[in-house]
């Protein structure tokens, strides 16, 4: 019964593995014509007559064929596929941005591969060369936080493979940008709660080594400064975009006796981190301290109290990056663009 059993799978698995691999050299023999015959069939070629290309079409679907995308790309010189490196896949702005690259690249029949960085530079680089090795036809790409050189980016215009950055972008490498205006973003968040009173103000920023993070710096510092508002160093903290730099910022201020009557945020991970720490200290929010966050994130609409958010349209920037892309790839361009995305503020209750 055993030796039974295993002679069933053996030929079911060689059928499997057969009908898994079947090519037009298969079809060819089984039709008895020639390969370029079934070639131009499948191409849908005038040559060929419909009856015939009817009868090895259906001949091609019985034994499960599909194109071979390796000898696909072989003769195109493409592999209709595309990269996508990004800090974190698990991030909402990112993941939203992935469906919103996914979604375009599927129309223009192209594939996408994606690597995270995990914010380590290192493992940016391997992507990179990852990207390479697979012979993308071109990469969207989200820096890292650790990113200082731009040399493994700068190697695929060496090799004439299209370059769009997102969000997160290197200034010094020559290829097109989908960003939003993360200056006037910040600018107008902190001149929102100016308008409703606030007069200190502190900023929970990020690592003042990323460009992004730096520009909604100065543009609360700005902001402050317009209004004649002190500008207080102690306010101001910088660290990384997670939930407990928000929740231990937050918390140095109250054991100091220096809570501020508003905060600004890099991100709405560090903004609900500080909306944690305010409400266990009895703090009522927006009433004592109101919070603006920042990118829109799902769950900034189900925390008590829902938090007021510049948002960030993940999903837009994804799908004009992938535009971006494939155009460059398809017309064979080096035309370096530059798109803004409009943002705008989402006022709730935590203001």
């Amino acid at each position: 019964m055993l030796a039974t059993f295993a002679a069933t799978f053996a030929a079911t698995f060689a059928s499997t593995s057969q009908m898994r691999h079947t090519t037009i050299v298969d079809i060819a023999k089984k039709l008895k014509i020639s390969p370029s015959t079934v070639s131009r069939a499948l191409a849908n070629h005038p040559d060929v007559s419909d009856a015939t290309k009817e009868k090895i079409r259906k001949t091609a679907k019985a034994m499960f064929y599909l194109p071979n995308p390796i000898a696909k790309s072989l003769k195109s010189n493409r592999t209709s596929t595309i990269g996508v490196i990004v800090p974190e896949i698990e991030h909402y702005f990112f993941s939203s941005a992935i469906s919103g690259i996914e979604e375009v690249a599927s129309k223009s029949h192209y594939t996408i591969i994606v690597c995270q960085s995990n914010e380590n530079y290192e493992r940016e680089v391997e992507n990179a060369q990852l990207m390479i090795g697979h012979r993308v036809d071109g990469v969207i790409v989200s820096i890292s936080m650790t990113t200082r050189n731009a040399d493994h980016f700068r190697e695929f215009s060496k090799r004439r493979i299209p370059l769009v950055f997102f969000d997160r972008v290197c200034d010094d490498v020559e290829a097109s940008k989908v960003i939003i205006d993360d200056y006037q973003s910040a600018y107008d968040a902190v001149s929102f709660l100016i308008g409703r009173g606030r007069k200190r103000i502190a900023h929970f920023g990020g690592s003042p080594d990323v460009g992004i993070y730096e520009r909604r710096l100065q543009g609360y510092r700005d902001a402050v400064r317009k209004y004649g508002l002190p500008a207080i160093e102690n306010l101001m903290t910088s660290g990384d975009q997670y939930e407990a730099h928000g929740f231990n910022a937050a918390d140095a201020l109250l054991q100091n006796g220096a809570m501020p009557d508003a905060i600004f945020a890099v991100n709405d991970s560090v903004a609900i981190g500080a909306l944690q720490r305010i409400k266990t200290a009895g703090l009522k929010i927006p009433e004592d301290v109101a919070i603006i966050g920042f990118s829109n994130e799902k769950t900034t609409r189900f925390i008590d109290p829902p938090l007021t958010t510049v948002d960030q349209p993940s999903l837009e920037m994804g799908r004009k990056a992938a535009e971006i892309l494939i155009e460059a790839i398809e017309k064979r361009s080096s035309e370096v663009k530059t798109v803004f995305i409009p943002t705008q503020l989402v006022v709730r209750g935590s203001t």
